[in-house]
């Protein structure tokens, strides 16, 4: 991992599941900064804007509920998918409803992986783990 902290970005409008990933992402020990926003308008707000802002370091992942409210989570990812500076970033999509057909559609329009909202606490670490192995992927393949 670099010397700078992993910029992860949350995309979550449930502040319980905010902290239990949270809470997922200190056990693991490395440094991050995470970013949360909390509906889908303001993520597309947050996409748009990274046009102008070349000089911000973007996420090395992005963590996203696909049901968000004001905008759906599908939106949002259509957006990112379709803004050449955050196009590259790795997208991990979370449902609570989770169905093959869904599934299908979202890796098609560019998430990375596509899970079920863990239920338990052994589940949030699993999906911290994953959402490290990720970022530490993108790093490697931009460095």
């Amino acid at each position: 991992m670099s010397t700078n902290p992993a910029k992860l970005l949350v995309i979550e409008d449930n502040p319980g599941d905010v902290a239990l990933l949270r809470f997922a992402l200190d056990q693991h020990k490395e440094e991050y900064e995470l970013e949360v926003l909390a509906d889908g308008q303001a993520a597309i707000h947050f996409v748009r804007a990274q046009g102008t802002l070349a000089a911000d370091p973007d996420p090395c992942v992005i963590v996203l509920d696909i049901n968000l409210p004001k905008e759906d989570g599908k939106s949002v990812l259509i957006a990112i998918k379709n803004e050449p500076v955050l196009a590259h970033v790795q997208v991990i999509a979370l449902s609570s409803f989770v169905s093959p057909r869904d599934e299908m559609e979202i890796l098609s329009l560019g998430a990375r992986l596509y899970r079920a909202k863990p239920m338990k606490l052994d589940d949030w670490f699993l999906l911290a783990a994953e959402v490290f192995a990720v970022c530490h992927e993108s790093i490697a393949m931009t460095a």
